[in-house]
């Protein structure tokens, strides 16, 4: 195994940033292995190769590097300065491929492993709940990233990969993704409790047309259905106040600031009558999405079925 290392190293500067990583990355585990053993022969033995193609795999990796790595004494090695200078570094290298090859593989365990899952902020306090402690009585050890967004946020996250699911409004129509309708949600007319039409149970929406609204901001999709609705009534809404929190929202209409379209809350709130509105139909779908041809993990194959089934039947009443 006796050689001369290079004094230039083979890859060139224009190169190296893109090549480094292919050169090397296959060949760490290698290296870490005979500056261990200091011995080709034993290291060989322990990963499974010939000992000639260790060999040849560190003088290559000498000559890559341009800088001996190991003084040599027939087949027992012992590692020169710049040698335990780079075991270091593959050490840590090492260590964090094992880390992540451990987390992946925990992520992925059919029965503790993890679903990174995207919902609306209106479905945080109430439906994600009782979704999640209904599926958790089949599968108790599998774990959640949760994450509250509006809808197309999280289509965003879903499309970078952050998430595998999420439950979202409108029901998104998209070539790359895979959307299934579960449910819908009647909206109301949330108006102050001192308002004109606070004494009625239903409303039409046009009624409300010379109302200032608060909504939340463009972008959400409970604001595009709003919006929607209201063209169809006949009107376009008369915006005074945007937000980010359907909740927030209910503080403004208590406070006198206008009327909104909003979902049912979890808890009633003082201070704000809601009123079913009759015309027209003011509901709003919610459904859950994916990234086609995407492969599931089991965990969250497990869970996207429990979702399908919970079709019709999603909120609580």
């Amino acid at each position: 195994m006796a050689h001369q290392p290079s004094s230039q190293a083979r890859l060139s500067p224009s190169s190296y940033e893109e090549d480094i990583r292919a050169v090397l990355a296959p060949r760490l585990a290698y290296f870490e292995a005979v500056a261990r053993h200091e011995h080709v022969t034993r290291a060989a033995h322990e990963l499974g190769v010939p000992q000639s193609t260790l060999s040849r795999a560190m003088v290559r990796l000498e000559q890559d590097l341009g800088v001996a790595l190991f003084a040599r004494r027939g087949r027992t090695v012992s590692l020169t300065p710049a040698g335990r200078t780079f075991l270091g570094s593959a050490e840590r290298a090492l260590a964090e491929v094992e880390k992540a090859a451990d987390s992946v593989r925990a992520d992925a365990d059919p029965t503790a492993g993890k679903v990174a899952f995207g919902f609306l902020h209106t479905m945080g306090s109430e439906t994600v709940p009782s979704l999640i402690r209904a599926f958790r009585a089949d599968h108790p050890r599998v774990r959640f990233q949760l994450v509250q967004n509006y809808g197309e946020a999280m289509i965003e996250r879903l499309r970078a990969g952050g998430l595998d699911l999420c439950l979202t409004s409108p029901v998104p129509d998209a070539p790359d993704l895979v959307a299934r309708r579960l449910d819908e949600q009647r909206l109301r007319l949330v108006v102050p409790d001192d308002h004109r039409l606070a004494g009625r149970r239903r409303v039409r929406l046009a009624e409300a047309a010379d109302e200032a609204f608060v909504t939340l901001e463009p972008g959400y999709g409970l604001r595009r259905i709003t919006d929607d609705l209201c063209t169809e009534a006949g009107f376009t809404p008369r915006v005074a106040f945007e937000g980010e929190e359907a909740e927030t929202l209910r503080g403004l209409v208590a406070a006198g600031l206008g009327v909104a379209l909003l979902p049912p809350p979890a808890v009633a709130r003082p201070g704000v009558v809601e009123l079913a509105v009759t015309a027209p139909r003011a509901v709003r779908e919610i459904g859950v999405a994916w990234l086609d041809g995407h492969p599931d993990t089991p965990p969250v194959a497990a869970f996207k079925r429990f979702l399908l089934s919970r079709r019709g039947h999603l909120l609580p009443d």
